[in-house]
């Protein structure tokens, strides 16, 4: 069978995307297991030792010394090309830019403690152990100690960020990223904390002759050949990287030449700005980003959190290669219609427009988990309305404190009515409340929802009217409206201010049944729809009255069920 369009390139897109996490994650292992040996000489000398016994039966076998060095190589070598291939580097988040320069600073420093330690003893026979380290870096040479933990820290920082953009869209990562930041910060000041001490301790042994000849012993010292091994190798890794350095800049350079001589084209946006350039030579985001046009991108780029996506239109549609695997799998998580690419893998050779789809402030929480509703879909749902009666009135020479007190009484016991039913609080408006039921369940398990909602509301209002009789002098009443049918339900608004929510015919519906329960002198009206699909057969036997009101807007009547009290009601 065929390969799909596009399969070639989504392999090696995958290829390249999984093994710079891989390798990423397998560096940031070694580190943590390097911290953890480090810290360990806050209890002594001879547990660092131990520890480290465990560290190179882990780390010192050949297919895991093969595992740690190719990553060595790689990982920057992907990090490199992923940063010389970008379009633009505008608008780039300063954690973006802190790993960067924290990546850039991590080679040069660690060449010479590679050199110095494991080559040293695979090529030249050299015992090191944790003393002989401690020695070299806290006694003899305070310089290069320091120098060597500066380098822990720049590293384990720069993996930090890695990992935050790794797991901030993961489901878990809301709860558990206050244990993620305190385990962050208290690994590295344990290890500085169990390099000084164990260092103190060294220092205090070396002043024993016996300890000291012994350690000499065991050390197997080669003599100036030492020395020369390691200045002469970590001087050769120098030049290597400048070169590698220079190969990259060059390549970026004769890359944006080509591009230049490959045409033009024009990318517009809603607001009328456009981005102009050389067709191939960036992604949607990244000229986003060159022209200052706010877009959402929670993964910085990576094709995996789905914030960026656009529609697209305009003849340079056409020329837009299909999604590769990794994309389709991503527009297919957000249930994407189709013209729905992701801004952040494509880069157009033609003239488009596009529309972002989601607020340049979107949450995290978007990002994954909740992504369907995000991008917005058609759902038969039960919307429920409710309000306060009279309460303008009841308000009017209240102090302003005594108002909001009984405001929050009042949707502290709707809000966990309404969680206690199954539905989804969506706000509150004045003194009334609006919540969906049955968004993820079905129309008539949400119908079942929201009368459970209503008796609950009712029950929660009368103990509300119990505990503050004392200070309203007349009871708070309720009329509660309930309806069933088609709205389009997705994340609306704006930053802080986005959130779940339900618009249409249906929802203008149920707001004019909760205003009818006031013609009604009623607690309670449903639509027929409700009571069908909640299973009320027989309405008069459970206490309801049927009528018909004529909804604005709408030819035809509506059929109602009308409750006076909810608590002699039976659904």
């Amino acid at each position: 069978m065929a390969a799909a369009p596009g399969a070639k390139g989504a392999n090696w897109k995958q290829i390249y995307s999984r093994t710079k996490l891989a390798s990423g994650l397998v560096l940031f292992t070694f580190l943590i297991t390097h911290l953890l040996n480090h810290a360990l000489g806050l209890i002594s000398l001879d547990a660092m030792n131990a520890g480290n016994r465990l560290y190179g039966a882990l780390w010192h076998t050949w297919p895991a010394t093969i595992l740690l060095y190719g990553a060595a190589v790689l990982h920057p070598l992907l990090a490199g090309f992923s940063w010389l291939r970008r379009g633009h580097y505008r608008r780039i988040h300063w954690q973006g830019w802190t790993q960067l320069l924290l990546g850039l600073c991590i080679p040069p420093l660690v060449v010479e403690h590679i050199f110095g330690t494991r080559a040293s003893e695979a090529a030249l026979g050299l015992n090191v152990s944790y003393a002989y380290v401690l020695i070299v870096l806290f006694v003899e040479q305070p310089l290069l100690g320091l120098k060597q933990n500066l380098l822990v820290l720049i590293a384990w920082g720069h993996g930090c960020i890695g990992v935050y953009y790794w797991l901030r869209m993961k489901p878990f990562y809301q709860r558990g990223w206050p244990f993620l930041y305190a385990a962050a910060l208290l690994l590295p000041a344990l290890a500085m904390l169990g390099f000084v001490s164990g260092g103190r301790e060294v220092a205090h042994l070396m002043q024993q002759p016996a300890w000291l000849e012994q350690f000499r012993r065991e050390l197997n010292w080669p003599g100036p050949v030492a020395g020369e091994f390691t200045a002469a190798f970590t001087q050769s890794a120098y030049w290597t990287m400048t070169a590698l350095l220079a190969i990259g800049l060059a390549w970026r350079l004769a890359k944006l030449l080509l591009q230049r001589r490959g045409g033009s084209l024009a990318i517009s946006y809603p607001d009328g700005r456009r981005y102009r350039g050389a067709g191939g030579s960036v992604s949607i985001l990244e000229a986003s980003r060159a022209i200052g046009y706010p877009h959402a991108s929670i993964c910085d780029g990576q094709g995996r959190c789905s914030t960026c996506r656009v529609r697209i239109f305009g003849p340079g549609a056409a020329l837009l290669p299909p999604p590769d695997a990794a994309e389709a799998r991503v527009l297919e998580r957000v249930q994407a219609a189709p013209g729905v690419r992701l801004a952040c893998q494509i880069r157009p050779r033609g003239d488009i427009a596009v529309v972002p789809l989601l607020p340049a402030g979107v949450l995290p929480k978007i990002a994954y988990g909740a992504a369907s509703h995000a991008q917005g879909s058609e759902r038969r749902i039960a919307i429920l309305f409710a309000d306060l009666r009279g309460f303008t009135k009841l308000s009017e020479g209240r102090l302003p404190y005594d108002v909001v007190f009984l405001l929050n009484q009042y949707f502290k016991a709707m809000g966990e009515a309404v969680d206690a039913a199954g539905g989804r609080l969506d706000k509150f408006i004045g003194d009334g409340v609006m919540a969906l039921f049955g968004i993820d369940e079905g129309a008539d398990e949400g119908c079942r929802r929201a009368l459970n909602a209503a008796r609950r509301m009712a029950a929660a209002l009368s103990k509300l009217n119990e505990a503050l009789k004392g200070d309203l002098g007349q009871s708070l009443k309720l009329g509660i409206g309930i309806h069933c049918g088609p709205a389009i339900v997705g994340e609306m608004g704006h930053g802080a201010a986005l959130h779940l929510t339900a618009v249409g015919d249906a929802v203008n519906t149920a707001s004019r049944l909760e205003s009818a329960t006031k013609e009604f002198g009623a607690e309670l009206v449903i639509s027929e729809e409700v009571a069908e699909r909640a299973g009320i057969a027989d309405a008069k036997t459970a206490g309801w009255q049927q009528a018909t009101i004529t909804i604005r807007g709408k030819s035809e009547p509506l059929r109602v069920l009308v409750g006076t009290e909810v608590a002699a009601l039976r659904f």
